[in-house]
């Protein structure tokens, strides 16, 4: 898959099947848009191209907005790659972007800089100023643009209305096994390793403490996880706490991964977790001991999710 950063860096080819849209999360739903526009493509022998936006539209149109996103954009392009996409154009969202009307965006740049000969879209997309254009109109025109359109119907989604922001909610309320259902896949997130207050090793639990630098990314709800970590190229069963510490009083927001039959120092490095089950909200404990003993009981149950046998 080849990754443009504009459209300055594309160059029209012979047969282009198109899509376009933010694809946050690359759910269940951008998949079946995917596995159709991919169909089509090598039915006609043709290449596919998807335009992305960058930042999100929200954050230009809402500053401000609370918005969290479930993937980054290298997250994203990782996920566009596995699903066979040829061409992938992250367009800058601006202010005056979105004021392009829906017949500027389709003429400028599906048709002339693209070269769009089949269009798939979603059953619920919106597109220009105003969100005013729609299947109905690319539908109506199709025949002046010279390109077909097809859109893939709610019915086809499972009959589920998949949506970036209902999986959002399941991440942000408990529910990430319910939010994996409709990625397809485990949600994941990645920082890197640095040090933290190193309690973790002290009563037998020690801890990868992670920072993550994407601002915009979507961390899953306070509580206790099974996760798989993938350290150095492999992946390991762990488990995961994200939250403030309550039994110490109150600390900072932090993200520990305990990586089960784990010796070695790992600082410095980047670690990636698929976030499988949260096993209990955050808790506070009256003292270490019982801290340490509910971690054992974590850890039992933890390898029972993954599969692991208790050591």
């Amino acid at each position: 898959m080849r990754i443009y950063h504009g459209l300055q860096e594309f160059e029209k080819i012979p047969y282009a099947v198109v899509t376009n849209g933010t694809f946050d999360g690359v759910h269940i739903g951008h998949q079946k848009i995917l596995k159709r526009l991919n169909q089509m493509a090598r039915s006609k022998g043709g290449e596919t191209v998807l335009l992305t936006f960058w930042p999100h539209p929200k954050y230009v149109l809402n500053p401000g907005s609370p918005i969290k996103l479930l993937t980054t954009f290298r997250e994203k392009s990782e996920q566009l790659r596995t699903l066979g996409i040829d061409h992938l154009i992250r367009i800058p969202f601006t202010q005056e972007f979105s004021r392009i009307t829906s017949e500027q965006f389709v003429k400028s740049i599906l048709i002339e800089k693209i070269g769009t000969r089949q269009l798939v879209i979603g059953y619920n997309h919106r597109f220009g100023k105003n969100r005013e254009g729609s299947f109905k109109y690319l539908q109506e025109n199709a025949r002046e643009f010279g390109f077909e359109v097809f859109e893939i119907s709610k019915k086809d989604v499972d009959n589920i209305a998949v949506s970036s922001t209902k999986i959002r909610a399941y991440i942000l309320n408990h529910q990430i096994h319910l939010a994996n259902k409709l990625l397809g896949r485990p949600y994941e997130f990645s920082g890197k390793v640095v040090k933290g207050q190193q309690l973790g090793r002290k009563i037998g639990f020690p801890t990868a403490n992670i920072e993550i630098d994407e601002q915009y990314k979507l961390l899953p709800s306070n509580g206790a996880y099974a996760v798989q970590a993938h350290v150095r190229g492999t992946k390991m069963p762990a488990m995961m706490n994200i939250g403030v510490k309550p039994t110490l009083g109150k600390q900072p927001k932090s993200i520990e991964v305990h990586i089960f039959n784990f010796e070695g120092e790992i600082y410095g490095d980047d670690l990636r977790v698929e976030v499988i089950r949260q096993i209990r909200p955050e808790m506070k404990f009256e003292h270490l001991e019982a801290l340490t003993n509910q971690l054992v009981e974590d850890s039992k149950e933890v390898r029972s999710i993954l599969g692991e046998k208790s050591k």
